[in-house]
């Protein structure tokens, strides 16, 4: 996939809206608001695949704005409390990026990061992007990033795969991701390797759904899907009752959210699901944007 593909593909934009109130399973909240640009961390330049940290305090993306390693690079843009304004973004460095794409991060509980990258050599059969892998130690800095394994045992194969979403619930982890046109799902294993994908059929259309993001009880997923009747990347929902249970029926959130000119894509939740983050193509600012949008939780509706 070309450098402007992936860009397309992983705007970062803040924001999401659904015009009726959303009553996810397990907890209960408001309608999406209007999306925002998030100020200060936007360039004329290709900025997306937006995610915060497990604290609030950091807010990771990425972008091929200048001084970075080459192509795509994972930057964070980071601040003192929940109320207050991101700072300039810093790039992450070498031993997370490389010469060429690295997207689609997301931190974990722990110091981790996972993202995708193109880098050498290309283990599963292309050159196209795979899962990595990398834990920060305030010793050492970024661990050597670990490539996640190709199938049939691990989750990487010969298509892209983008989007990588991390959770634990019901005494299990998983990994949701997307690979070529499809949303995927690996099981963490007993010796702690990510097992094959299995398809989430129930989230996955004939057109283009990819960048899932669960929400950190499992009950909750937003991705972005080119479906009709829009044609262009939107953002979509389903929710569940239990994490063992399937999916509902995806739905596309309202305008508050998604455009009709204009893509939408790697949406995520902020911890506590209040936040939505997303990219969008093309943005105000630069070629890609990040954008935001906040709702409420209803009281009673759980923790």
């Amino acid at each position: 996939m070309t450098l402007s593909k992936h860009v397309a593909t992983c705007v970062l934009v803040i924001g999401v809206a659904a015009t009726a109130a959303t009553a996810a399973y397990g907890m209960h909240f408001s309608s999406w608001g209007q999306a925002s640009l998030v100020a200060g961390v936007n360039t004329t330049f290709a900025d997306g695949c937006p995610i915060e940290s497990p604290d609030g305090l950091s807010l990771y993306m990425a972008s091929n704005r200048p001084g970075g390693q080459g192509g795509l690079d994972i930057w964070v843009a980071r601040r003192d409390s929940g109320d207050a304004a991101w700072g300039t973004p810093e790039n992450l460095g070498a031993a997370i990026n490389s010469s060429v794409d690295d997207f689609c991060p997301t931190p974990v509980p722990g110091h981790g990061l996972f993202f995708v990258s193109r880098r050498e050599p290309a283990s599963c059969g292309t050159s196209d992007s795979d899962i990595y892998f990398s834990r920060l130690s305030p010793m050492h800095g970024w661990s050597e990033p670990r490539h996640l394994g190709c199938a049939p045992g691990g989750p990487n194969t010969s298509s892209d795969e983008q989007g990588p979403s991390y959770f634990e619930a019901g005494g299990r982890a998983y990994l949701y991701y997307s690979s070529g046109p499809d949303i995927f799902a690996s099981e963490v294993q007993a010796d702690g390797t990510f097992g094959p994908g299995q398809a989430v059929d129930e989230l996955n259309s004939s057109a283009v759904d990819i960048q899932p993001n669960v929400r950190k009880d499992g009950l909750e997923i937003v991705f972005a899907s080119n479906r009709a009747p829009a044609g262009t990347q939107d953002v979509y929902t389903a929710s569940r009752s239990d994490a063992g249970d399937p999916w509902s029926a995806p739905t596309r959130l309202g305008e508050n959210v998604n455009t009709v000119d204009k893509g939408e894509t790697r949406p995520s939740f902020s911890r506590d699901g209040s936040w939505l983050y997303f990219g969008r193509n093309p943005g105000p600012v630069g070629s890609n944007d990040i954008f935001v949008a906040t709702r409420e939780k209803v009281s009673g509706g759980g923790d």
